[in-house]
Order: C-alpha cells, then structure tokens, then sequence
C-alpha cells in the first residue's frame, strides 16, 4: 500500500483476517495504546512472574501494521474522536474493508428462512440472520434458548445454495451431534451435506459443510483451512483465546465470519477480541425479554446461603476444600435435590472430591425406580445424548453433572431446576448453566434456580465464595432476575 499523504489513515485488507493501516507514525502509536488491554489475573501468569511479558496485549501491532478487520468500526470512531482523516483504499484480491451487500433485505430472510425450515422464525432471529447476511461478519450475542440453531442452520443453508464452503466449530463433541440432529430435525439432509470431525473422524470431505470442534482442528497445517469460504463459532466465549486465534488467522481466506455466544465476560478485553475475530457485536435479544414473550420458562432464584461458624481460610483453594468436604453442606444439597419435584440438574466443579461424592448419596437414598446421573469430562458424548434423551422422557430423574459438560450446549427442555453446589464468580458459567433450565417443555412454564453460596465471614471480613454470590446477585439484577435471598443454619 502507498502512503496517502493527504488522508491521515488509510485503511486497507491485507487478507480476510487482517486490516493494514498506513499513517503518520505519531499516529500509528496511538492507535497501539487506544488498542492495548491489560489482561486479567496476568500477574499470576508465568511469563509475567519471569518478567518476560508485562501483562499487555495489543490488537495493533506496529511492526505489521495489522489489526483484525472486525475492529474496522472501532477504528474509524478512533479517527472521528481525534479528527484524523481516513479513507478505505480495496485491495486487488479482498477487496474494500467496508462492504454492504445491498441486495440482502429483511423480507427476502424472512422468507427465506421460513421457506427452508419447517419451525416459524421468531422476529427477533430473522434480524439477527439479515444483520449477518448484511454485513458479512458478526458477533452475535443471543442467550441460551433463544434459538440459535436456527440462525445458524440459516446462514449454512444460504451459503450452501451460493456454493461457498462452511466451517462450522463448537466446543464440544456433544454439540457436533447436536447440531447436525438440529439441522435434520429443521427438515434438511444433514447426511448428504455435512460431515463430521472429532476424534477418529476423517478430516478432509468433499461436503460442503464441516462440523467440528475447535481441538479437532485448531493444529491442523494452513492447507486445511484454503478452502473455506465461511466460518461461523458457536460459544464462541469457550473457545481458548490462542486456540480460536490460530484457527481464524488461517482462514484469510474466509470473507464471512459469524459468531455466536449467550454472554461475554464484561471484559472489554475478551469483547473485542471477539470482535476482531468475527465481526461487530449485535445483541439479538435478552432472556427477561424471552421471557416475557412467553418463549421462555419463568424463572425463581433461590439464594440459600449457608451459614457456617466464622472461619479463616489463608486461599481460595482452602476455602473451596472445606466446603465441598463439608459433611452437612453435602447432606443438604443431597435432601434438597431428593426432595424437588421434577427433572433436576445438580452442577459440581470438582468430579472426584465432590460430585462423585454427591452421587453416591443421592443414588443410596433415591428411591428405587427413580433415575440419577452421574456426568463428567470422562462421559463420552454418546452417553450424555443417551442421558439427554432418557432425561426429556422423564418425569423426575436427577442428573449430576460437571460445570464443563453440562453448563453448555445439552438442550433438555424438561428440566425443572437447577442446583449450583460449587461456588462459581463466572459470569459467563452462571449464565450458560441458568440458560439449561429455562426452555419451555411439555406441561412446563416455570423454573427454579438455587443458588447455594457459604457464609464462613470472619468478623468484618468476608469470605471468598460470599464475595462470588455477591457477583452473581450482579448479574442477576443486570438480567432482571427474579431473586430471593434466604440464610439457612447448618445442622452440626
């Protein structure tokens, strides 16, 4: 690219992943700064305690001149704030860094899908697909049971019938399969257009889509990802940071780029990463919104706070032991899960010390023809579609299951309630694990989330995980929630 001594910025593609920017060099280092994050919890970070990183990332490296395209709006409010000019300048191959595809209108999708899917589209989906379509790359943001499939089973079905190649990732085998269930049952041949990968599956196909999951593909060579045209991420917030980043930066040539996610962290940080990679954020629709459309179930929460003798612990890790080891905190959530009525997820952090512990009670005083589950990261994916399918047969099973394996992507419409035995401060976790309990099923219009915190506070000073219910009574409110907050002695 030739310097454009009239315009301040002139902005350019190196490739489908890239922009390249060429400006005056006071100029190009404020544009490093505007870009630069400090990354959280850096400081416990090898490289940081070695002193061989200071805890930064930048997004606009000034050697390449290279920042990811998705932050071309970014980008220009960077030049209109600072009055700099700019100009898009295309590049021979890729093309302009700004395109709209005006022939893209919101009747002709919403036609569109109606015509490929034997489900209706609800108003709120057919915008997100035509704003995607528009614009040809986004992140777009829909919470869990909002129908995600759907948009992204109609941005495949378009790209398939313009005869471009899709690569379409997810974070686990479970949601591989569940997706191309998803597209059969939309009333598609999945069998004749999508091929599968994990491990053991052949990697190369003549299909013209591919469904896989991030560590099947993440380490392939460059060549692997030549031919695609499209990329769309499904929970694209679970995908690890330099896992996502080598899989997008090797497909430069892939000009349409989609992802979706339920939630973000709050950080600005992991927001524009995303961005970059994938596109513009679009907020499709929120969950209180959902429910007060009645497309999904209303939602209880029940804080149970766990009151226990004033306790010092030294770590977090301290804390977390004497919590799940405690004896009448587990015989607790025990009772409780036995006495719900309904199907009922309990979710565990740890397996061996504290949800095969929670197993073994629940199983030994369950009543015979009652059904109880134990899930983790040692299930194989077949076995969790097994316990999915049983569980939306029955009326009252118990599944207990790892945050890692069911918190996302298993759709089980009649789950009734949800229990948090693990203290958790992830935004991100509390909101996918609420999102598996509030699908509408049969006979179903209400769900119950309890939320079990610990109140060990010494004096004045609280304890680790009541400082993590104090984050997720955050969120509620963010969310407008219905909560309840409720203090429960701990028989000795």
């Amino acid at each position: 690219m030739v310097i454009d001594t009239s315009t301040n910025v002139v902005i350019g593609k190196a490739n489908e992943v890239f922009l390249r920017i060429n400006a005056e060099p006071h100029i190009e280092y404020e544009l490093r700064d505007h870009f630069t994050f400090q990354v959280e919890g850096a400081k416990f970070m090898p490289q940081y305690r070695k002193r061989n990183w200071n805890g930064e990332i930048h997004l606009y490296d000034l050697r390449s001149k290279r920042i990811y395209i998705g932050l071309l709006d970014k980008i220009v409010s960077f030049c209109e704030r600072r009055g700099y000019s700019y100009k898009f300048v295309a590049n021979e191959y890729y093309g302009s860094p700004f395109e709209v595809n005006e022939g893209i209108s919101y009747q002709g999708v919403k036609d569109y899908m109606n015509a490929i899917s034997v489900h209706s589209p609800r108003k709120y989906q057919i915008e997100g697909v035509y704003d995607a379509l528009k614009h040809n790359r986004k992140l777009l943001i829909s919470p869990t049971a909002s129908g995600k499939s759907l948009m992204i089973y109609s941005l495949v079905r378009y790209y398939v019938d313009k005869k471009k190649k899709i690569l379409l990732v997810v974070p686990t085998t479970s949601l591989v399969e569940q997706m191309y269930k998803d597209f059969a049952e939309y009333g598609w041949d999945s069998e004749s257009y999508c091929h599968r990968i994990y491990a053991g599956k052949e990697k190369t196909s003549e299909y013209p889509v591919t469904i896989t999951t991030w560590q099947s593909v993440h380490n392939l060579d460059r060549k692997f990802f030549t031919d695609y045209d499209v990329v769309i991420g499904d929970e694209a917030h679970l995908f690890k940071s330099k896992s996502l980043i080598s899989i997008m930066t090797k497909l430069e040539h892939a000009k349409y780029r989609y992802g979706f996610t339920g939630t973000l962290d709050g950080t600005q940080t992991h927001k524009w990463v995303l961005e970059g990679l994938f596109g513009p954020a679009y907020k499709v629709t929120r969950t209180d919104e959902l429910m007060r459309q009645g497309h999904l179930s209303q939602l209880d929460i029940q804080c149970l706070v766990l009151k226990h003798p004033p306790q010092k612990f030294e770590t977090y890790e301290d804390e977390l032991q004497y919590i799940i080891g405690h004896e009448q905190r587990n015989r607790f959530i025990t009772n409780l899960a036995l006495d719900l009525k309904g199907n009922t997820l309990v979710l565990y952090s740890r397996v061996e010390t504290h949800g095969a512990i929670l197993y073994d009670k629940i199983n030994k005083d369950k009543q015979p023809d009652r059904k109880v589950f134990f899930i983790h990261g040692g299930v194989d994916a077949e076995e969790r579609e097994l316990v999915r399918e049983i569980t939306e047969q029955e009326q009252n099973a118990i599944i207990i299951a790892s945050y890692g394996t069911f918190s996302t992507g298993i759709n089980i419409k009649r789950l009734h309630n949800v229990i948090f035995a693990s203290p958790s401060k992830s935004r991100i976790r509390n909101l996918q694990s609420i999102g598996r309990v509030l699908r509408k099923g049969i006979n179903k219009v209400k769900a119950i989330l309890y939320d079990i915190a610990d109140d060990c506070s010494n004096k004045s000073r609280k304890n680790y995980t009541l400082n993590h219910l104090i984050e997720r009574i955050k969120i509620y409110n963010e969310e407008n929630f219905n909560y309840e907050i409720i203090t429960i002695e701990l028989k000795k």
